[in-house]
């Protein structure tokens, strides 16, 4: 159940990221209060994944690494980023990263 939530967590956190461009530094009020709600219920369902039983090292290193992730492939494909091989190469530092703490963390 840990996870459901974090994924939830995660779901909102890259949406309201992605949010971010369209608020225009916070000056138009609907996409800076939109952003705002989905950040809010990214933090609550990431508190509520904590509160299961999940670790805060771990819950926040795949909060953080999945979503750096999933932002990446956003801005590639539906913000018109381009996308390097320098790109490439520090996600899988992250992916990398996030199961090495895994790993350590798991027994």
């Amino acid at each position: 159940m840990p996870y459901l939530f974090l994924a939830l967590a995660i779901t909102a956190e890259v949406f309201a990221t992605s949010l971010l461009k369209s608020t225009e530094g916070f000056t138009r009020l609907w996409p800076t209060l939109g952003c705002l709600a989905i950040y809010g219920m990214s933090f609550l369902m990431l508190a509520q994944a904590l509160s299961r039983g999940l670790g805060v090292g771990i819950a926040y290193a795949i909060w953080s690494g999945l979503g750096t992730t999933l932002i990446v492939v956003a801005g590639v494909l539906f913000l018109n980023e381009p996308l390097s091989p320098v790109k490439v190469a520090g996600v899988a530092l992250v992916v990398a990263g996030v199961v090495t703490l895994q790993l350590g963390g798991a027994h």
